[in-house]
Order: C-alpha cells, then structure tokens, then sequence
C-alpha cells in the first residue's frame, strides 16, 4: 500500500526532528533487509535518507553518485553489499549508533 502525500510528510516531519525515531527508522530498514524482506527495508532507508541526511550529503560523504544511491534504494534498485555497508556505516556514524547483528 501506498503512503499518502500527508503521512509521508508528517513521518519526515518527526524523523527531522526526533533523533530516537530516526534511530529507530535506520534499525527497522536494516533489520527489514536482513530478514529479507529487502524491498520494505529499502523503503524505509530511502524515506530515512530523505529526512535525515538527504541523497546530495550522502553522496558526499560516501563518494557513491546520488543518483546511483537513488537507484540503489528505489523499488527496483539491488545495491550491491559493498555501497550497502559502507552506507550503513555511516548512517551509523551519523546517528551515533551501533548496530549489531545478534541471533533470535
């Protein structure tokens, strides 16, 4: 289901504003991707990017084109694991977070 014009812009609202639901944003996409369902995953990290660094700062910082990271993260987009860590990696950073990979 799509998210209407209204919901997508109050959840960017919240994530500029509240640093625990970006956290929580990052970890859900991650975690949506590792139990892969990586379409939802990708969704929730673009939507995370849009509101918490943007694809232009990100780009910079990672030294990955913006347009290749919109394509990586659009419905039919497949990043490739190295541009996947290396983002993550510093969306963590960014946030001032860890994540880790543990068994259920």
């Amino acid at each position: 289901m799509a998210l209407t014009k209204e919901f997508r812009a109050t959840l960017m609202e919240r994530a500029r504003r509240d640093a625990a639901f970006r956290q929580a944003m990052l970890k859900e996409g991650i975690d949506a991707m590792l139990s892969g369902d990586v379409e939802t995953g990708k969704a929730i990290l673009r939507d995370y990017i849009n509101a918490a660094v943007g694809f232009g700062d990100l780009a910079q910082a990672t030294q990955i084109p913006a347009k290749s990271l919109l394509r990586m993260f659009s419905p039919k987009g497949n990043p490739r694991a190295d541009n996947l860590f290396q983002i993550i990696k510093h969306l963590q950073a960014r946030e001032g977070i860890h994540l880790e990979v543990a068994p259920a």
